[in-house]
C-alpha cells in the first residue's frame, strides 16, 4: 500500500483531503452512502476521510476522486487553483510503498482531467490499478529500466526511452521485473464525463 510521505506536513494533506472530499460530495447533492455506492470505498472509510482522521490510500483516493469525476490531484489541492499554478517541488505529494514511490507533479479538474506522475518501482515491485473511468487513458514514458504493463491479462515489455499509451479503465499492473530501478512519467487522461454521472 502507498502512504504519503512528509514532504509537505501529513496534517495539512490529510486537512486538504478531507476538506475537498467534502466539498465536492456536497457540491454535487451526494450522501456518504451513495459516494461509497460510486466509488467502491466503504462509508467508514469515508467518514474518516471527510473527518480527517486517515490518511488514505492511492488506491482510495483513486476511487473517490473517479466517483466524483475529479482528479486526485484536486483532492491534495491546499487551496484554490490560480489561472497559471506552480507547484514548487515541496508540495508535490509522494506516495511510497517499499523502495519505489508514485509523485503526483500536477493535476487539473474538469473539463479536462489530466495528471502527471512521476513512479519509481524498485526491482521485483509492482503496483496494482484499479480500472478509472470509462473513456480513461494513461500515458507512460520510461526514463529507465524496463516496464511491464499488464492490461487486461496481456503483459508488454516498455524499455529506457519507450512510450506506451493504453485505456485505463481496466485493471492494469505496472511491474518492474528486471534488476535496475524503473523511473517512468505518467500521463492520466480522465474523459469529460460520464453516463452516470
Amino acid at each position: 500500500m502507498f502512504t504519503t510521505l512528509d514532504y509537505m506536513d501529513p496534517e495539512t494533506i490529510t486537512a486538504a483531503i478531507a476538506t475537498n472530499v467534502r466539498a465536492q460530495r456536497a457540491h454535487r447533492g451526494l450522501t456518504l452512502d451513495a459516494l461509497a455506492a460510486r466509488s467502491g470505498v466503504s462509508r467508514g472509510m469515508l467518514v474518516q476521510v471527510e473527518q480527517g482522521r486517515t490518511n488514505p490510500s492511492i488506491t482510495t483516493l483513486v476511487r473517490i476522486a473517479d466517483a466524483l469525476s475529479v482528479s486526485v490531484a484536486r483532492l491534495l489541492e491546499v487551496s484554490d487553483t490560480p489561472l497559471v499554478r506552480v507547484v514548487p517541488a515541496a508540495e508535490i505529494v509522494t506516495f511510497k510503498q517499499g523502495e519505489g514511490s508514485a509523485r503526483l507533479l500536477v493535476g487539473t479538474d474538469a473539463p479536462a482531467i489530466l495528471e502527471l506522475w512521476e513512479w519509481r518501482l524498485a526491482p521485483g515491485e509492482h503496483h496494482d490499478g484499479d480500472a478509472h473511468l470509462p473513456g480513461a487513458r494513461e500515458m507512460l514514458w520510461v526514463l529507465s529500466g524496463e516496464l511491464t504493463l499488464s492490461v487486461y491479462g496481456q503483459s508488454h515489455a516498455v524499455a529506457t526511452g519507450d512510450a506506451v499509451v493504453f485505456s485505463a479503465d481496466r485493471p492494469h499492473r505496472y511491474a518492474n521485473q528486471g534488476e535496475d530501478e524503473l523511473r517512468m512519467v505518467m500521463v492520466v487522461s480522465e474523459p469529460r464525463e460520464t453516463p452516470d454521472h
